[in-house]
């Protein structure tokens, strides 16, 4: 079994006077695709900026690549940003930047490059990414939403990060760009190396890049496992939602047929 790159153990966080979480454990293993599910308002974009440190619980402890979560501890925060890249719901680019200079953010954050270096290092990530290099000359309003993604997803890799976390990076996005996208990240994964906490509720990303999935419900993570054992798990709310009429048809799609 590989380490785990992150362990979240007691966490309880509240909101304005509303209870996210209590006793909340999560492990996640590096190198691993982990889909976090659950229904409304079970707290996973908060579970998410909590373990960043956008967010500060009322209890328990996090720990990300072996270094304590404190978002009073500055020094370690910027650390350990410097090892993590951050996709946010809708991509959140900075709309007065061209896609180059979205980009190139965090570098300039926490690194000194030459001018000309850190030109070359975006250019990298937009291909990475799958965009054109002409693109890194536009701004977010001239892209389309798959490409806004995409540029999104550059940003997150621009330091080399050891964890990428996704919130919901496929939603709004059509069937054929939203597979794109998972083949995308998949590929990226496996071959850079880096470990993905992924915030998803479309269950055909869940059945192509997973490798497990944490639900979330009762303000804790209920289950953490393979899809195929998640299946048959009883939680009402985990039979619903796999054995649904998308939940099938998810499923059947993720079957590729045996070749003669």
């Amino acid at each position: 079994m590989s380490e785990a790159v992150i362990r979240v153990r007691g966490l309880r966080t509240k909101l304005s006077g509303k209870e996210i979480h209590k006793d909340l454990d999560l492990e996640v293993r590096k190198g691993e695709i982990l889909g976090i599910v659950g229904g409304s308002g079970t707290g996973k974009s908060v579970l998410m900026r909590t373990i960043l440190g956008l967010i500060r619980p009322r209890a328990g402890t996090i720990e990300v690549l072996g270094r304590k979560v404190d978002p009073v501890d500055r020094e370690t925060m910027l650390s350990l940003e410097r090892r993590w890249g951050v996709l946010f719901q809708d991509g959140a680019l900075f709309s007065s930047l061209t896609v180059g200079e979205n980009v190139q953010v965090p570098m300039r954050e926490h690194l000194k490059l030459p001018p000309v270096l850190a030109d070359q290092l975006a250019m990298l990530k937009i291909r990475l990414a799958g965009l054109k290099p002409e693109d890194a000359n536009k701004f977010p309003s001239e892209l389309s939403g798959g490409m806004r993604k995409r540029a999104a997803l550059a940003r997150a890799l621009a330091l080399d990060p050891d964890i990428v976390f996704l919130d919901e990076p496929t939603a709004g996005l059509d069937p054929v760009g939203a597979a794109q996208f998972d083949a995308l990240l998949k590929s990226l994964s496996r071959s850079l190396g880096f470990t993905v906490f992924l915030i998803t509720h479309d269950l055909d990303t869940l059945y192509a890049v997973t490798d497990r999935i944490a639900v979330l419900a009762d303000k804790k993570v209920l289950v953490t496992a393979p899809i195929a054992e998640l299946e048959r798990h009883p939680h009402p709310w985990i039979q619903e939602y796999f054995h649904g009429p998308r939940g099938r048809a998810a499923k059947a799609s993720a079957i590729v047929p045996a070749t003669s």
